[in-house]
């Protein structure tokens, strides 16, 4: 028997001997302030309870009709709330590994020696991401990149694993 049900037997039995001595000796429930109070708490849990389970079944119901609603092809994403979000676009020429003592050395006029051939495609990268392959190209005297290669969202979601 668990410590409620063991409570609410002593609050019945209380309530129970309390009745009768008010029969018998016409004693006012006032006279057993303990029987009183396991009374009222008994009374006060069930009540609860009950809140709880209606609260259950409105919980379920909610929960069900958000399952519906999941389900709803009628309810297409509104994209225009992303389409503002601003992300990093980079070019990527190519790479080099030198020691801090080369790095140092080097002036203005200096050539860094990049891993890629000339006329390699760029790399073209939206938030350290990998989406594009790209030549430069120049455009009213200002450089930009043509898109050669884009990649298929299968295999940018395979290199993000």
């Amino acid at each position: 028997m668990s410590d409620q049900d063991e409570l609410d037997a002593w609050g019945d039995a209380l309530n129970e001997q309390a009745e009768s001595e008010a029969d018998t000796d016409d004693v006012g429930a006032d006279d057993d302030p303990w029987g009183n109070a396991l009374s009222e708490q008994s009374k006060a849990e069930a009540a609860e309870g009950a809140k709880a389970t209606k609260a259950g079944a409105m919980d379920a119901a909610a929960f069900e009709a958000l399952n519906a609603d999941r389900g709803d092809s009628k309810n297409k994403v509104d994209l225009d709330v992303v389409l503002d979000i601003p992300v990093t676009l980079q070019l990527e020429i190519g790479r080099a590994k030198v020691s801090i003592r080369n790095l140092l050395s080097y002036t203005q006029g200096s050539v860094v020696e990049m891993d890629r051939l000339a006329g390699e495609p760029l790399d073209l990268l939206v938030n350290g991401t990998l989406i594009a392959h790209g030549e430069v190209v120049v455009v009213n005297d200002k450089f930009g990149v043509r898109l050669t290669d884009v990649i298929s969202p299968q295999e940018r979601i395979k290199k993000l694993k």
